[in-house]
């Protein structure tokens, strides 16, 4: 039962992070390109990758820590299923070059950061 809280926790916190990523975004920005999805996830793939690559032998680590942050808080930040819509809208609005770079720009940035993580870790 204590696994399922932390990840309850975890979860609810990456998802208010992302909403508020989200929001001040728009407010800031305000354009077309979904800046505030790709922000989530490149934070979500940062905090993913330094675990798994950097502080994985770690013993101030515990699994309950692991649990809250991989699973609760990046699960709740990073959001496939949001990418995936707003790159839909972008295609089905005529917006092709920018649902490209959406995609593009998403998965080229999230594998950099996995790169050169574990590069350093290594």
């Amino acid at each position: 039962m204590g696994s399922i809280f932390v990840v309850f926790i975890g979860g609810g916190l990456g998802a208010v992070l992302r909403y508020l990523i989200g929001k001040s975004t728009l407010l800031v920005y305000g354009g077309v390109f979904p800046i505030g999805t790709l922000l989530a996830n490149l934070i979500s793939c940062l905090i993913v990758s330094l675990l798994f690559f950097a502080f994985n032998d770690s013993k101030a680590l515990t699994d309950q820590s692991k649990l809250f942050l991989v699973v609760g808080l990046c699960g709740g930040l990073s959001t496939f299923s949001t990418f995936s819509i707003e790159t839909f809208e972008l295609l089905k609005n005529g917006q092709f070059y920018w649902a490209v770079f959406n995609i593009l720009l998403s998965i080229v940035l999230c594998l950099l950061i996995i790169y050169l993580i574990y590069k350093k870790a290594m």
